[in-house]
């Protein structure tokens, strides 16, 4: 399940599901949450059903339901079958990825939870490593938290995250990774400033997040290029796999002037896998 961008459309305005699809996001999430307000959740649930009843776009499909201690996991549920995948909000430990679970039945598509969204859900990202073969990624939010606490904003003023979020994103990137999931870096809300989410996107791909979610389809190029390795990258880890594939005793060795060793070929491996390009011997 290649998870590059993910594009956000409000389950209720079934119109954008075609133009949403066509954008070039990997996947979409039709999202029957926070964009949607109490009195159309029945409607856009009705959006969601007959969305997935009918033949795959091409594009992957996800349903954010509601949290799990909303009252709504049944509807929600019964609207998403067909779903690639399900988005979890508020999820505060593998207790809620098992309810989810249970609500499903059998056959539940993967589930990513969006993991940090309240204060006790920081305590147990750890733990997603125990139930890692049921999730197709974990991800965080900037926007519920510090709501959650009443702290002012996230963010500085130049964008950038306040030292309690600079954590909270670095630790659900380490809990993606532990779990060897997809680690999902969370959404630019300035949708004009196309700079500054290069920018913003090129710091999660660089930090080590393999994909990111979108708020507006005009979003996706940017994104799509900031998480798919280019021509340089990959030509400098092929050379890194195949001078490991030429010299299969040695552990480490000197290339291109530089010392390079397992953690190198790992690293190597991995932005080849990202852009399709396999992982050659060795």
């Amino acid at each position: 399940m290649r998870l590059r961008s993910l594009l956000f459309v409000p389950a209720d305005r079934p119109e954008r599901f075609a133009k949403a699809a066509a954008s070039g996001a990997d996947a979409i999430i039709l999202d029957l949450e926070d964009s949607v307000s109490a009195a159309r959740k029945p409607l856009a649930r009705e959006a969601v059903a007959a969305a997935l009843a009918t033949s795959e776009p091409g594009v992957l499909r996800l349903v954010r339901i509601n949290p799990i201690d909303a009252g709504m996991l049944a509807d929600d549920v019964a609207a998403a079958r067909g779903a690639d995948a399900l988005m979890l909000p508020k999820a505060e430990s593998i207790i809620a990825i098992t309810a989810v679970q249970e609500a499903w039945g059998a056959a539940c598509p993967p589930i990513l939870p969006i993991a940090t969204e309240t204060p006790a859900a920081i305590f147990t990202l750890g733990d997603y490593g125990q139930v890692a073969g049921d999730l197709c990624g974990l991800t965080w939010g900037a926007e519920d938290l510090p709501a959650a606490i009443g702290a002012a904003t996230s963010r500085e003023a130049d964008g950038s995250y306040t030292a309690p979020y600079q954590m909270v994103r670095s630790l659900a990137l380490f809990a993606a990774h532990a779990a060897g999931v997809a680690a999902i870096e969370t959404v630019y809300p300035a949708l004009d400033d196309l700079d500054g989410l290069a920018a913003y996107a090129g710091r999660g791909a660089r930090d080590g997040f393999t994909g990111m979610m979108a708020i507006h389809p005009r979003q996706i190029a940017t994104i799509n290029a900031a998480f798919t390795p280019d021509a340089t990258a990959i030509d400098a880890a092929r050379k890194i796999v195949d001078a490991f594939a030429a010299q299969p005793d040695r552990g480490a060795f000197q290339l291109d002037g530089r010392m390079i060793d397992a953690p190198h070929l790992k690293q190597a491996r991995a932005i080849l896998a990202r852009a399709g390009a396999g992982g050659g011997a060795g």
